[in-house]
């Protein structure tokens, strides 16, 4: 048995879930004639509060997206240095929107509202225009970590300040709100656009939602055909997506859960130095010097169990769908058989 702890973007479908893109009324999406993408894109805009939604290919359009609505050619946008959007996105806002970025140095990516003033500049020509404000939400080089939403709040009220957009990338907004308890459309509620992950801890194979009032969603809808993102019959994908928002949000505490597990299993072992405190399903660890992060894993996967390099000494595991109660006590036999020796 394999034990993939790589990403929650490794699930499958479930049998209900399969069972829902079968059956699904499919149309041109092009057209605006998919009666399935129309309601996952109603069902979306309706549990976050907002006027309209997209349904994009993947999370980095729909956050690739969002910046290019936001932003004009030789604006800055504010974000942690941490950010997915400038991280892992393959240097998509200066590609698309020929925009520079301003990188801060939050709390495990989040950031607060005096770093965002601290980093606004000046109006005068020398400077880039801040226009953009992005957050991620939950952080994924942060280990899962989430803002007190208190901090938007108050990120809000400088970005009205000066006239700033808010952006958040939510790929794992629904991990945060299971710990916070809030309801999506108040946590929504600040933000100019949203962007929402189906195929990471809600299971579904393919898609990403971005989310905001009409006129910034027909913009969107737009760059999404510049983009090359606009679909045909997508309503079998969009099926996917309706079924992960009514069964998968609740189960995510489950993989919390399982996530703090693993991290009493991995922190009390000789190799590791330090646990980042696990917060939601992300579970990240740094090593002790002399064992190499490509060392551990490299253990690990002849222990069948895989997971990710964060770092030289650092290590990242991630809970999901996919991964059940007999998989959590074969990687505890596993782990210790093998690095409490």
């Amino acid at each position: 048995m394999i034990i993939d702890l790589r990403s929650d973007t490794l699930t499958r479908p479930t049998q209900g879930m399969l069972e829902a893109m079968f059956a699904a009324q499919v149309g041109d999406d092009v057209f605006g004639e998919d009666p399935t993408v129309n309601a996952l894109e109603n069902k979306a805009s309706q549990l976050f509060g907002k006027e309209a939604a997209l349904y994009t290919p993947s999370g980095t359009m729909a956050n690739q997206i969002a910046i290019k609505v936001h932003t004009n050619a030789g604006d800055e946008v504010i974000c942690d240095q941490t950010a997915h959007i400038y991280n892992f996105e393959g240097g998509g806002i200066a590609l698309n929107s020929s925009a520079s970025v301003r990188l801060l140095k939050g709390n495990r990516g989040c950031i607060t509202a005096e770093d965002v003033e601290e980093n606004i500049n000046p109006s005068d020509f020398h400077h880039a225009k801040t226009k953009l404000v992005a957050l991620e939400n939950t952080t994924n080089k942060g280990g899962g970590a989430y803002y007190n939403f208190a901090e938007v709040e108050k990120i809000k009220a400088i970005c009205l300040k000066y006239n700033l957009k808010l952006h958040v990338d939510g790929a794992r907004i629904f991990n945060a709100l299971t710990e916070t308890g809030q309801n999506p459309s108040d946590f929504a509620q600040p933000f100019d656009s949203i962007s929402v992950c189906l195929s990471k801890g809600l299971g579904a194979p393919v898609g990403s939602l971005i989310i905001g009032n009409k006129q910034f969603i027909d913009e969107a809808r737009r760059f999404r055909k510049v983009f090359g993102g606009a679909m045909r019959q997508a309503g079998y994908l969009a099926a996917a997506g309706i079924y992960a928002l009514d069964n998968h949000i609740e189960r995510l505490a489950q993989d919390h859960l399982n996530a703090r597990i693993i991290g009493d299993i991995v922190s009390a072992l000789p190799q590791v130095k330090n646990l980042l405190p696990v917060l939601t399903n992300i579970v990240i660890f740094n090593l002790k010097e002399g064992m190499t992060s490509a060392d551990f894993l490299k253990k690990m996967k002849e222990i069948g169990i895989l997971g990710s390099s964060f770092g030289k000494q650092t290590v990242r595991l991630v809970t999901h769908l996919d991964f059940t109660t007999e998989m959590l006590n074969e990687f505890e036999k596993r782990i210790k058989n093998t690095f409490c020796q």
